[in-house]
């Protein structure tokens, strides 16, 4: 059985390569959990005035 070849190269990271990404995905998670308070809020609030 002939053994697998593996070569894998590895590029040094910089930080302004991944920064925008990081920070567009820190921007999408804090909006998300904003509208997610939000709603849970409304719910609660819903809840409270219509079931007393």
């Amino acid at each position: 059985m002939a053994e697998a070849q593996q070569h894998v190269d590895y590029v040094p990271v910089e930080s302004k390569d991944i920064l925008p990404e990081r920070q567009a995905g820190w921007a999408m998670f804090t909006r998300a959990t904003a509208w997610g308070i939000v709603a849970i809020v409304l719910l609660l609030i819903f809840l409270k005035v219509f079931f007393g």
